[in-house]
């Protein structure tokens, strides 16, 4: 089975700076080969794909304004055209809307198969650089596994962190159990099951909310492109990072314990997306 680990990592002041053009590289070969798309498809009525803009990054590299393109390393600015032919691929699906442009204040990220990182003496060494990474490890991949892919993110707060992919052959199937039940979104409650539990809903949001609001002020009073705004940025983004963190933890606590006692899970079928519009009850919801 697939797996993949998260952590935390804080680079050297060489390292941000090569990652930091990294992500500007994908990002920019990524916008240029959307926007051609875009382009070919309502001038032309032409569908270009995935090998066509593989080529063309090929010509943009040769090219002199773009000539920075070869100073990191070519697999992120690769993958990052195999996931937007994916995003595309998904758009025709019906799954997802059309592609969006990324933004720098976002963040990015950038991908690295095993050709672009080397994972030697539990350390991970990606192109270009010479030193490890200095990772936090709060786990140890298993011996047995080596990393198939890895991914850096850098978050818009200013955080950094890593995806180490890897196939775990010892994963074994949970045993079976008899039980099933039934869950009920509420609003006052997060969650009742069938059995009578009530999980009662912890609203992150609503107990960062006066700092968030009063952040955001502070961010819309400054005078963009100045450095204070960027400070005032980040403060909003560190917010928004909190409010995530616990509800992804609070989420994963509940769904972990519902999986590991359950063999059958039935949900109701809501479509919270129109549940959210009511002005009322959207924040709780």
């Amino acid at each position: 089975m697939e797996k993949a680990y998260s952590f935390r990592f804080y680079p050297t002041p060489e390292q941000e700076s090569l990652l930091r053009r990294t992500l500007g590289c994908v990002r920019l070969v990524y916008n240029k080969a959307l926007h051609l798309r875009t382009q070919a498809w309502y001038e032309r009525q032409e569908r270009v794909g995935y090998t066509e803009t593989s080529s063309m990054l090929t010509e943009w590299k040769k090219q002199e304004e773009l000539d920075f393109l070869n100073e990191v390393s070519c697999v992120p600015l690769q993958q990052g055209l195999r996931h937007l032919q994916t995003a595309f691929t998904n758009f025709f699906a019906g799954r997802t809307k059309y592609p969006n442009f990324k933004k720098k204040h976002q963040g990015g990220s950038a991908e690295f198969t095993k050709s672009a990182f080397k994972f030697k003496d539990k350390q991970i060494y990606l192109a270009k650089c010479t030193e490890p990474l200095p990772i936090r490890w709060s786990r140890q991949i298993p011996e047995s596994c080596e990393p198939s892919t890895v991914t850096v993110r850098l978050h818009p707060s200013g955080r950094w962190h890593i995806s180490i992919r890897f196939d775990d052959p010892t994963i074994k199937p949970l045993p079976v159990t008899d039980k099933a039940i039934g869950i009920d979104l509420g609003i006052s409650s997060l969650v009742i099951t069938s059995d009578g539990d009530k999980v009662s809903n912890p609203k992150h949001f609503k107990k960062h909310y006066r700092r968030l609001r009063k952040a955001q002020k502070s961010l819309s009073r400054k005078q963009k492109g100045s450095k204070n705004r960027e400070k005032a940025r980040i403060k909003v983004a560190k917010i928004h990072a909190q409010i995530t963190d616990s509800r992804k933890n609070h989420l994963h606590k509940l769904t972990t314990q519902l999986v590991r006692e359950n063999q059958t899970i039935v949900v109701e079928n809501l479509a919270v997306k129109n549940m959210v519009k009511n002005p009322k009850l959207s924040q709780a919801i």
